[in-house]
This record gives C-alpha cells, structure tokens and sequence, in this order.
C-alpha cells in the first residue's frame, strides 16, 4: 500500500509537470507509472557499483558467445526498428521539417509502436555496461557511457508517454541506423581473426556526432516553423543532444587526437614494432571495441 501510495504521488507530480499524457498510450508495458523505469535505473546504477567490487579479485569473464548473440540481437533489432520507423512515417505522410503529434492517424499509432521498442531497447542496452563489468573492462565505464545510457531510458519513458510519434521519429531514425553499424562492429570485433579489418572505429564516433548534430538542426526547425509539436520539449531534446555533443567531442579528441609523449616514445621496450605511435602490446579488445590500453 505504500508503494502504491508513493508511485501515485511520483505520476501525480509528473502530471502536474508535464500536462496530460497522450492517451493513445495508455496500458502500454511500463508507461503508465515511471516507478519501473525509475528502479531498473538504480538497478542499473548499482550493478556497476557492486559488480566492479565483486569483480576486484576475480577473474574476466569472456562472455564470446553471449557478446555474439547479444550484438546479433541488437543489431536485428536496430534493423527493423530502422525499416519500420521509415515506412510509418512515409505512411503517415510526415514533414520532415515538422511533424505534430495527431494528423498522421493510425500513421501516428505506428510510429508510436516502433518508439515503445526503442525505449524498450534502452533498457536492453544496459547489458553493454554489464558485460564490460563482468569482463573487467573498467576503463570503459566513462561518464559519457553511463550518463548516455541511464539517461536515455529515463528521457524516451517521458517521450513515449508525452510525445510518443510527430517530430520524435527522426532521432531514433538516425539512432538505429548508426546502432546497425556500432553493433555489427562489436559483434565482429569478439573474433580475433577479424580485428585486421576494423579499421573503421574511428568513424563510427563521427557518425554519431554527426547524428546528433543533424537532430538538433531538425529539431529546432520545428521552433523556426511550428506545427504545433510542444515548444518546450524541443527546447530540451536540443539542449540535451548538445551536452551529448559536448561529451562525444571531447571522447573523441582524448581517443584520436591525442598525441603521445616523446618521452613515453623513447621508454618502450626495444624490439616492439610501433605503430601509429603505439606498440602492439597496446592494444586490448574491449566488449567487441579495440581500444589502445596500455598494459
């Protein structure tokens, strides 16, 4: 009963805040109250806390064949919910410059299936996280990795219960597009034999900055032109793809721009071959990621 009594009063508050939800919605699993969504988050939160200390004085996991049908899945999934995203809103007869949320019709509907499975696949994707935990790959666990994934399940519950089709089809558009090519990377990367050939990770960060960049310039074309789609929500969708901006950029330059030390150049062991300023010893497979990591 008290459960019940504080999960009313959190759905209170956030109907005070935000205004009626779409009801159009309504019983979908895991929409009508935040609490799950709130609680997998501190689940979420916490298995990196305490798997990271359970993990201190144990062995890595491989987790070859899980990370194997984990990033198949993934990448299936990223797969239709790009064909279906696509071909709801071409029904729907959407303006990609601005899209409110009620004149496509069941166009509308359909669309609004398809984001129910990309919040849902946010929820998913916190296996990313766990597996690095299970495989000791702490140096992996950033800011930007936790920040991305813990927000974006929490911000796509308050889409889908607000906002759930009109403008909000163009972000996960892009997003499963560039998730089709990041987990196909991943997934190829669990087989050594195949590392010689992904030479491409570099341009996978890019492609998501650039992704981010194109959302923010087609959301704030809906504040240039309105159609009706909520001022407010395009003013936080912008302001938090920024800060993603922000995040990826600096990634970005530490990952690839970042030069290394003539000092540390002349301390390495003589008789390793050197590559691109590093020697081979310095690359570690990370969850399907080659990363240059110091052993």
């Amino acid at each position: 009963e008290h459960l019940k009594a504080f999960d009313d009063e959190i759905n209170a508050f956030l109907d005070y805040m935000f205004g009626p939800r779409d009801s159009r919605v309504r019983g979908w699993f895991m929409l009508d109250s935040y609490l799950p969504t709130f609680v997998l988050t501190v689940i979420y939160l916490l298995s990196i806390w305490l798997g990271n200390k359970y993990m201190k004085n144990r062995p890595a996991f491989s987790l070859r064949g899980i990370l194997t049908l984990y990033n198949l899945g993934i990448t299936l999934l990223s797969a239709y919910m790009l064909v279906e995203l696509i071909l709801s809103s071409w029904e729907g007869g959407y303006n990609l410059q601005c899209q409110d949320l009620t004149s496509a019709g069941e166009g509308d509907i359909r669309v609004a299936k398809v984001l129910w499975w990309y919040y849902f696949s946010k929820l998913v994707e916190f296996l990313d996280t766990i597996f690095f935990v299970l495989r000791k790959k702490t140096n992996q666990i950033t800011f930007l990795h936790v920040y991305h994934h813990a927000s974006m399940f929490n911000i796509w519950w308050c889409v889908l219960n607000w906002i759930p089709c009109g403008q909000s089809f163009f972000g996960p558009t892009l997003n499963s597009f560039i998730h089709i090519l990041m987990y196909s990377y991943y997934g190829l990367s669990v087989f050594p034999s195949m590392h010689k050939y992904l030479w491409w990770k570099k341009y996978l960060t890019q492609a998501q900055l650039v992704q981010f960049l194109l959302t923010i310039t087609h959301t704030l074309s809906a504040v240039v032109k309105p159609c009706g789609f909520p001022f407010g929500c395009l003013i936080f969708q912008s302001s938090y793809m920024m800060t993603l901006v922000v995040l990826f950029l600096n990634f970005y330059v530490q990952t690839y721009r970042k030069k290394p030390m003539k000092k540390d150049m002349q301390e390495l062991p003589a008789g390793k071959e050197v590559r691109n300023g590093f020697s081979k010893a310095c690359f570690a497979e990370v969850n399907g990621v080659i990363s240059k990591k110091a052993q």
